[in-house]
């Protein structure tokens, strides 16, 4: 099944978004909360909240393995993907992102 995006732009340059010290932000994005990661050139978006307990997935960070950790109870999620890691079984939306010659979309 193949989906179908409404791409948007978020940013000119990711050095616009106010990333936190973990390089984790939250955006608004057509009225929907985003969180964006930055890990060195690349950039992911996920849900904004966790799916267990909808916990700000901002106030977390990103481990070395591309994933992204719950502030609250640790739970690990693929920004790939968005599949729980840890074993809880939850799924994460991931929402997919381009960066074109001027700026950077989400498809939502």
């Amino acid at each position: 099944m193949n989906k179908e995006y409404t791409w948007h732009l978020f940013a000119l340059h990711l050095n616009e978004i106010p990333f936190n010290h973990e390089n984790l932000a939250e955006i608004k994005v057509a009225g929907k909360k985003i969180c964006i990661a930055r890990m060195a050139d690349k950039a992911f978006a996920c849900a904004a909240q966790c799916p267990h307990a909808a916990a700000p997935l901002v106030g977390g960070y990103v481990n070395v393995q591309q994933q992204i950790v719950c502030p609250l109870h640790r739970y690990k999620f693929s920004l790939e993907n968005g599949r729980n890691v840890s074993g809880e079984g939850y799924y994460l939306r991931t929402y997919p992102i381009e960066e074109r010659e001027d700026g950077w979309y989400i498809g939502l």
